[in-house]
This record gives C-alpha cells, structure tokens and sequence, in this order.
C-alpha cells in the first residue's frame, strides 16, 4: 500500500513573477493527510485558501492561473511540477502576491528547495485515478489531443509541431517519475520573438528576462529591432545565435528542450485533477488551455467513477450465512445479500432491492425510494465484513460508527435495482479503528459514496 506524502519542514524561496513582474516570497508548508495541494495569499486582509484544482482555473492564456473569490495565483504549473514529480500529496503554499517567482524558467530549482524541505511520509493511504479504459480527448479549438491508457504506474509522452524550420516536431517523454529531475525539469520555458510584443500589449512578460526564459528568434534581426529588444530587457546587449535562433546566444540544455518544457508544464497542471495517476498519457500539441481541459475531463470521469469488474453472478466468497456468522444484525436491518470481493485493503458486496423490503411500507409508498441512510448502513455493513475479517471469532464482536464524511447521493435507488458496494481502506486498520471510502453502484451509475469511520469492540 501507497501511502500520502507531505514535506517534513518548512522551505521559503523568493523572486519575480514571468508575466505580471511582481515579487513574491514563498512558504511552502507540511500539511496534514488529505488535505491535497492549497495556495493561501497571505497578503489579502484574510487569508484565502485556494485548492489546485482544475475547477478553480480562471485562465490559461500563457499560464496557469487559479482564483478562489477575489484571490488568485498566476503560473503555478513548474512548482506543482515539481510537487508532481516528488509525490506530494499535501503542502500548503503561502504567497504574499500573485504570482509564484519564475526563478530560471523550469522546475529544477523548485525541486532542489522540495528536496531541503525533505519528504515525509503519512499515515492514509494514497488514492490513484486509475482507469480500466483507453480514454481519448480533443481539444478542437487548439487542436490538440490526449489519450489515456491504462497502465499500473505513470507515464507522460507529448509531442509538439510548430511547421517552421526552427523548432518543427518534437517528442519528450517521461517514462517514470524518478526520471523528472535529470530528464525534464532542467527545461527552461520558451516563447517566439513575434510573440513578444503580443504578449507585452496583453501585460503579460513583465518580469521576464533573458535569463529566465528562451527567446527563439526565428529569422535575422535588424539592429534597430535589436536596440527595441535591448530597452524591453533593461538594456541588455541582445544579439542572436543565428545556428540555432536564439537570443543571446543561450544554449539549449536539450536538443529537444521546447518538448521537455511542454512535458514538464502538462505534468504540473495534471496536478489539478486532485490525485495521482496510474496510467500511460500520449499529448500532441499540448497547452496550458488544452491542459486544463483535459484534467477537467478526468476530474468529470472521477465523478462518474466505474464499479469494480466482478461477476454478479459468481459464486459468493461470503454467502448470506457466513455474513450472519460475522454480522450481528438480523431482519428487517440485515441489508446486504452476499460479498463478491474481500481482501485485506478492499471488500465489494451485493444487495438486490426488493419491494418486500419493510422499510418500502412507509418510506413513499406510492413511489418507493430506498432511503439514503440505509444505503449507507448497507454500505457499512459491507464494510464490517472487511473489519470482521480481522479478529478471531467475530460473533463476538461488534462495529459503531465513530465518523460519516462526504456523503453524497447522485441518484435514487429503487425496488430491482442491484446494489453493488465497493469500500476500500483509507488507512491501516490501528487499534480496531477503521476508515474506507465507499462507494455504491447501480449498473455503471455510481448512486452514493461517503468516507465511513468505525470501531470495532468486543461485546
């Protein structure tokens, strides 16, 4: 089992944001489990927290930028990067303005200051967006695209075609995590010369300089144009390496650093969907918007998660009358039927919803709903199952709640309907306290979810 990470101590770091100019100190904070990845703006008259995730993106036109309320973050994708590759789960990030510093223009001092920080291990369990299908998005608008192919661990390839002579198509890849640092995160962020006075006439590129981002010229420059560019960098004597295009004459780190950096910037804004990945993604002509849409799109399947491939027809591995040998509870509070699915982390079980249930006599006769509470108490007897399974003799033993979080019903239950229970643990089971996310299914249609909290104590 995979567990949650945060950081062990405190970091800070400071500089200029790349588009609005602005300087910004940093603090970057451990976090309790399950808390995810929060900026906070310290600088506001209140504090604002905002989650890393995609439904807080406000706008991608050259950055990622998040907004909660009136508070928001600017270019936040090489820092989240960063926290990707180190398999941070939760940090807090205090900024006192709104834009995290650009530093270099890639990721790798961000993971250098993750690294003094240290990594720290937690107690929860880590929970994947793994997905048993190939999943395909296009983004027509930019013409991009995104495939998803199911896969036991992570792994990102992308490639980009501008159709010029100078950077043409480029391929990157990142075939694990553990690879970020020496393959991806020293590529710098880049734009075109003809995108300059665009972008300026946007206020956007106000902290950029020569020496934290790649300039591609892309054809020979008068010395008047090169004068103009001078001004716009403070006076810096501009010239161009006409071998490759650049300004400067910066050398590449890579051969293909343009591909890198798209890579490393789809990595960072893959952090909003809110949970690691188990899955092998392909990106062709990626971009921040494109990026963003394409996390929504896998935050969107989250919440119209798959059930568990079992064989509803299978032979139980605990039939009714080895659930009554664990289970105390009896007709009419008896709810589950049989259990498909058990292991030490997981348990999936099954109830047929009968009109013959009592509890349909009262509960809107003329139109019979089951209630939502006994869909949760299936769901935790389901559970019990998995507790039960850890002690010898369990007839002697029983199971309280001590907890239900984040209940949510998506859609009514009803007589014919086959319910199927899939809880997983959250966390080791520690001194007969156990927590498992639950989820219910109907068909394909996920109908409830909750995280149950129980106890487990003699009688």
């Amino acid at each position: 089992m995979a567990f949650q990470k945060t950081i062990q101590n405190s970091v800070t770091f400071e500089g200029i944001g790349l588009h609005t100019g602005l300087y910004a100190h940093v603090c970057l904070k451990p976090a309790p489990e399950n808390t995810g990845i929060v900026f906070i703006r310290t600088d506001l008259d209140e504090p604002t927290p905002i989650p890393a995730l995609a439904e807080y993106v406000c706008d991608t036109s050259r950055c990622t930028v998040l907004q909660k309320g009136k508070a928001s973050v600017h270019t936040i994708e090489h820092l989240l990067a960063s926290i990707h590759a180190f398999e941070i789960d939760n940090i807090f990030i205090e900024i006192d303005n709104a834009e995290v510093p650009i530093l270099d223009g890639s990721a790798a001092p961000y993971l250098a200051i993750l690294a003094e920080a240290k990594i720290q291990a937690q107690k929860a369990a880590r929970q994947y967006l793994s997905i048993n299908e190939v999943i395909t998005f296009v983004d027509e608008q930019k013409n991009a695209e995104y495939t998803f192919i199911p896969a036991d661990h992570f792994s990102l390839h992308t490639s980009i075609d501008y159709s010029d002579n100078l950077l043409g198509t480029q391929f990157a890849e990142l075939k694990n995590l553990q690879d970020f640092a020496e393959e991806i995160a020293p590529a710098r962020t880049f734009c075109f010369l003809h995108e300059i006075e665009g972008l300026l006439e946007q206020n956007l590129i106000q902290g950029g300089s020569l020496d934290n981002a790649i300039v591609f010229a892309g054809r020979q420059l008068s010395e008047t144009e090169l004068h103009k560019l001078s001004a716009h960098f403070g006076d810096v004597a501009v010239s161009v390496d006409y071998s490759d295009g650049i300004l400067n004459n910066t050398r590449l780190r890579y051969r293909n650093e343009a591909a890198r950096h798209k890579l490393l910037d789809i990595l960072g804004d893959l952090c909003l969907v809110g949970m690691p990945i188990k899955g092998k993604i392909f990106a062709t002509r990626p971009g921040h918007a494109s990026n963003v849409k394409f996390a929504k799109h896998l935050r969107q399947y989250l919440k119209s998660k798959q059930p568990p491939v079992v064989d509803m027809n299978a032979p139980s591995v605990v039939d009714i009358k080895g659930i009554m040998d664990m289970l105390p509870h009896r007709y009419p509070f008896l709810l589950i039927d049989k259990i498909l699915k058990v292991s030490d982390t997981e348990v999936i079980g099954a109830k047929m919803v009968s009109i013959n249930e009592a509890f349909f006599q009262g509960h809107f006769p003329g139109e019979p709903v089951m209630p939502g509470v006994l869909q949760i108490e299936a769901m935790a007897q389901t559970g019990g199952i998995l507790l039960m399974r850890t002690v010898d003799n369990p007839q002697e033993y029983l199971t309280y709640f001590l907890k239900i979080d984040q209940v949510k019903f998506r859609k009514i239950v009803v007589p014919g309907d086959a319910l199927l229970f899939h809880l997983q643990l959250l966390s080791p089971i520690r001194r007969g306290i156990c927590e498992m996310r639950g989820e219910a299914f109907v068909g394909k249609q996920l109908v409830t979810e909750a995280i149950l909290t129980a106890k487990i104590e003699k009688k």
